[in-house]
This record gives C-alpha cells, structure tokens and sequence, in this order.
C-alpha cells in the first residue's frame, strides 16, 4: 500500500472518531440537560474523542478501511436512566435523535467552511473535509433506521402509541441486531437505498 493510500486511510479513520466523537457528546448533553445526571457522572459531557470511543468498534472501522472489507463501527453508546427525565418517553426520543441532528450540524458548519475557505485551502484538507461531510450525513440517515440499537428505534418508539411502542421495543430487543447485521453483510443493496442515495443528495446540496 503507497503512502497516498495510507493518507486516505488516516483521514478515514480520523473522520470516523470526529463524527462520532460529535454524535455521542450530542446525546450525552441533551440528556443532562433533560436531568439525566448518569452521562456527567460517567464522563461523557465530553469532546474528547477517548471518552467516547469503542474499543471493538474502533478496531472494526480501522479493519474496514484497512481491508476494503463492508462492515459496521461504532462509539461506546452514552448509558441513560430514563427514571430521572420528566416526560420519559418524549425526553428519551430527544436524546437519541441529538445524535443524528449533530451529525447534519456538523455536516452544514464544515460544507459552509469548504465552500467558503476553499481558494485558502491545499487541495488534501478540502478533500478531507467533503469526506467529513458525506462521513456526518451518512452516519445521520444510517443512525436514523429504525432498527435497534440505531437511534431511528428510539425516536420511532418516542412516536408510536404507548403501548405499540412497548410491543415495538420488545422485538426490537429481541430481533433488532440480527435484524441490522443481516442489512449490513447480507442485503448491502438496501442499505445503499436508505443511507447511500440520501446521502449522495443531500451532501450534493450542501456543497454544491
């Protein structure tokens, strides 16, 4: 592998622990805010990328990357009491779908940036940040499938009549990861219809 490979390696892995660095202060402050203390407790009202990183999933997009292989990274998920919000169900939705929102926050603060800055820039940082916008946006609509542990489950649960909700959320715990490795490794077509296509639309408008 040339040195211009493992540039795009690093700047890969680096985008994937800003985003979700991003995506899991997110969730970990709107749940303070909600008066949910077990993420301050815990650490986790914090931009600094080793509080939020896990260790398995880390290593999962460092293979993707390195490999080419298809697969699936992740953060260490912010623990929450929902005992502790006021209005469980409306807060708990909130919380999960901060992760998503910052995501595309993050995605329209770097393609204003790009497209603002770009003549003051070397071409290798405006290419690092177009991926940092298509990492953002693809992290939010993947996140947004309503398949648990995705944050789209919590905020579908948030929406549905308490006690669908309930039945909703029973299934999920029993079925939701298989349901998610099965669309990831089995059915990657499908996921390129819901995350690859809104996403090449959506970053398209950002940056023009």
């Amino acid at each position: 592998m040339g040195p211009m490979d493992w540039n795009f390696v690093f700047m890969q892995i680096l985008a994937f622990v800003l985003c979700i660095t991003v995506h899991e202060f997110a969730h970990a402050i709107t749940a303070d805010r909600l008066g949910d203390p077990t993420p301050r407790r815990q650490g986790r009202i914090s931009l600094n990328p080793i509080d939020h990183l896990d260790p398995l999933g880390t290593l999962m997009v460092i293979l993707m990357v390195v490999t080419g292989a298809r697969g699936i990274g992740w953060g260490k998920a912010v623990q929450v009491n929902p005992a502790n919000f006021r209005h469980p169900r409306r807060d708990m939705m909130l919380v999960a779908a901060a992760g998503p929102l910052s995501n595309l926050l993050f995605a329209l603060v770097l393609a204003v940036a790009t497209r603002t800055f770009a003549p003051q820039m070397t071409p290798s940082l405006i290419e690092f940040l177009i991926f940092m916008v298509y990492m953002n946006i693809g992290l939010m609509f993947f996140n947004l499938i309503p398949i648990a542990p995705l944050d789209g489950s919590k905020i579908l649960s948030g929406l549905l009549p308490a006690e669908t909700a309930y039945r909703y959320e029973l299934t999920m715990f029993r079925f939701g990861p298989i349901l998610l490795l099965l669309l990831v490794f089995v059915v990657p077509g499908v996921l390129g219809v819901l995350v690859g296509v809104p996403t090449t639309l959506v970053v398209s408008q950002l940056l023009g």
